[in-house]
Formats: C-alpha cells, structure tokens, sequence
C-alpha cells in the first residue's frame, strides 16, 4: 500500500511536470528566516501575507515559506484542475527544496492541502497546524451529496461566471460576515473575493466540494493540532472536528472563543499562544507511525 502511493506520487509529480511550462506556476512562496522550516498555507481567495503576524509572533528560530496560490491577489490563474496542480507543484517544491521536519501550518483549505501533502509525503512532514480546516466540506453543507454529483459544468456554476461585478459584492458581503467577529477585517476579505480570478473562484471552490480526504487520514503520521472557531455553536463544531478527523492518529483539537472562521484575526493572541506552544513541543514520533 505504502509503496503504491509512492509510484502514484511520483508518477503525479513526473506528470505535473511535464506540463509545468505550459502554463504559469500554480504558487508563489516567499521564503524568510532560519531555523526549523514552516510552511505556511492560506485560505481559499486569501493571500499569503494573511500569515505574515504570525511569523513574526513566532518565537522558536523559523524558516518561514509562505504561499501564495494563483488566481488571487492579482496572481496570474492556471488551467483547471485548479487544487490538484496546487497540491503537485507544493509537493514538488518541497522535495527540490529537500525540506524535512517540517511542519506545515495552513487555514481552511490551506488545511486541506496540509492534509494532503502529510499524507502524500509522510516522512517529511512531522507537525500539522489545521486551523478551522475540515476534510470533506461537502459532508457538512451537502449532506449526502457524493463527489460525483458535484459537476464543473452546473447551472450554478454557470450563473457564479456570469454574475455582474455589484451582484458578486452583494453575495461577498454576506460570506465575510460569517467569517470573522471583527468588523474592520470583512471589507478586506471581500476585497480578496472581488480580486479573484472568476474562473478559479468558481471552479476551484467546486474541486474543494468534490474534496474528501478522509480517507488519506490514515496515512497522516505527523503530529496534528486542529484549531477550531467556536461559532456558531462550540460544542457542536468540536463535535463536527472529532467526527471527521476520527481516522487521524495523533492529534489534539482546541476551540477559539468569541472567534468565527479567521481565527487568527478573532482570537490573535490565542492563537499565536497555542501555535508556539505546539511548535515548542518534541516533535519525536512513537515507533508505530514512523515510515
């Protein structure tokens, strides 16, 4: 099984490629200090600088990559699939970069590339921080709807690509509303949206709904912090966590207070507490897990 995902990783790799130079890179990362490396992954339609006051909160020496994904920020788009050629070309970085004891730090689908790079590449990864990230989306806002009745071409879809820039703003405000408790940051958030490439909007935000990656959980070995925002519900939200994360070996989940989906910008203190405590920790795994 293990050796198989490795020939399915490698042959994924070699794939991307091969099309690499077709078209314009799926990130960009910049790359800062020294010490452990850190990977840091955003949101969907989020721009990696949303990670820069945490590293600077840091307090263990860090060699810090931060990302950023191609279609926001004004960052040129790719072909679809949009996700996949992410995950690729992450995983091709860090064996260029022969990156190891890492850990990677991501929020919301950042979380889910975090996933699944750990469980593509296991021997490199040794931590996990998932802020507010859960593996499968679609089981939470369509219950019961598989990944194959999710389709590029819908109608839905179709009125997203073809939605007048004021009707667009109208749906924006309404989002970033549920995703933070601080009113100064949601115009910034729409901002994000309204920046988006449309096409990587509307069909990326689609490979995210086909997402599942529950069953990847198992092949996670690094240790795992899942840091989740308490609204609307705490209880029910951790309930949510502990459900789909069931599989995860070794991992420990935590509820931000008064704090909606950004956590970091509801509760910056707290969570700039709990990542340099989870970073400070020994990151030395038991016999079992190691590969």
């Amino acid at each position: 099984m293990y050796k198989m995902k490795l020939f399915i990783t490698s042959l994924t790799l070699l794939l991307f490629a091969s099309s690499a130079f077709s078209q314009n890179a799926a990130i960009q990362i910049k790359k800062s200090g020294k010490g452990t490396p850190v990977l840091f992954l955003p949101g969907f339609t989020t721009p990696g600088s949303i990670w820069n006051e945490t590293v600077s909160h840091l307090k263990s020496p860090t060699q810090a990559y931060i990302v950023s994904y191609a279609g926001f920020n004004g960052i040129a788009p790719i072909d679809t699939p949009w996700y996949p050629a992410i995950k690729a070309e992450l995983i091709a970085y860090i064996t260029k970069e022969k990156l190891s004891n890492l850990t990677i730090i991501g929020h919301s689908m950042g979380g889910n590339l975090a996933v699944d790079i750990a469980a593509a590449v296991p021997s490199k990864v040794s931590k996990l921080i998932l802020v507010d990230a859960i593996p499968c989306m679609r089981e939470l806002m369509m219950p019961g709807v598989t990944a194959s009745q999710i389709q590029y071409n819908s109608p839905y879809n179709k009125q997203l690509l073809q939605m007048k820039d004021d009707a667009f703003q109208q749906m924006a405000m309404m989002m970033s509303g549920n995703m933070t408790m601080k009113q100064d940051y949601v115009d910034t958030l729409i901002r994000w949206m309204k920046e988006a490439d449309r096409n990587t909007y509307v069909y990326g935000y689609t490979d995210l709904l086909k997402l599942d990656l529950r069953t990847v959980l198992p092949d996670v070995t690094a240790e795992t912090l899942i840091l989740g925002a308490s609204f609307p519900n705490a209880e029910v939200a951790k309930a949510t966590f502990e459900k789909q994360y069931a599989s995860l070996a070794t991992k420990k989940i935590e509820m931000a207070t008064d704090s909606k989906h950004f956590i970091m910008l509801d509760q910056p203190q707290w969570f700039y507490n709990q990542v340099n405590t989870f970073l400070g920790k020994s990151s030395e795994k038991p016999a079992s897990l190691r590969r």
